[in-house]
This record gives C-alpha cells, structure tokens and sequence, in this order.
C-alpha cells in the first residue's frame, strides 16, 4: 500500500526518474527526490494541482524533470533503484525533502527561496525547497 496511488510501470518510472535526477549523490540523494516526486503529486497545490499520478508527474511540461526534458532519462530501472522508488511511495520521507516540491543544482550556495518556496536544505548537490503548509497542507 502507498501513500498515493501507483502500478508497477510507474514504480520503474520514478526509479528510473530518480536515478537520472540523483544517481551521483548516492542512495539517499535518489530516495530525496523519489520524495519530491511523491509530494508533487500528493500536492494538490501550486504547479501540481492537475497530477494525480506517477506517469504525470515524470512527464510533466511545463514544471518537470531536467532529466525528462533533456534527454537522459534513458537508463533502465535498476532493482536497488526500484526498491529505492517503492520506499518513498510507501511513505518514508528524508530530510530535507520530506515536503518539498521542487529542488535545484546550483552552480554555488543554495538560495533562501526559490518561486516563493523556502530552501529547508541541501544534500550534497541538491538544494530543496517547500511550501507553506498554508499554500500546499496536502504535501504535510
């Protein structure tokens, strides 16, 4: 059972998205952004308020992935990237992107906010970013 709905092709989508986005930060950095990918589409709110599910989340556009809309979201799922995906979908949340929405790769520091969402922090490479349980109380 997860916490949003989900088959097994998405499982291996959000696999596949999550080690394209954050292979080379490691497990952890992947289950982050299975993470952000999971709120997005429990979000309810903001860019996300039309994606019920995994598929649509991946392939948003406008608002996606880099790795969806530049080309390397090529590499197959792997089964530790497919345990890693089935983890965030059944709940389990890493900080500092247990509700965010959106994480970036900046060239330096990460910045306070990015679109009006506060940095709750970085992992490595990645800065991650939340919305207010005001505008977003179904990511928390």
């Amino acid at each position: 059972m997860g916490v949003i709905p989900y088959n097994e092709k998405e499982v291996k989508l959000l696999a596949r998205l999550m080690r394209a986005e954050a292979e080379g930060d490691g497990e952890l950095g992947m289950l982050m952004v299975g993470n952000v990918g999971v709120n997005r589409v429990r979000a309810k709110c903001l860019d996300f308020k039309n994606i019920s599910s995994l598929q649509k989340m991946v392939f948003q556009n406008p608002g996606g992935f880099e790795a969806t809309q530049k080309g390397y979201f090529y590499q197959r799922a792997r089964e530790k990237d497919i345990s890693l995906a089935r983890k965030t979908i059944k709940g389990s949340r890493y900080h500092p992107a247990e509700y965010s929405l959106w994480f970036f790769r900046p060239e330096g520091g990460c910045p306070g906010q990015w679109y009006n969402q506060s940095n709750s922090g970085r992992y490595k490479a990645h800065c991650f970013f939340v919305p207010t349980r005001a505008d977003c109380p179904s990511v928390y």
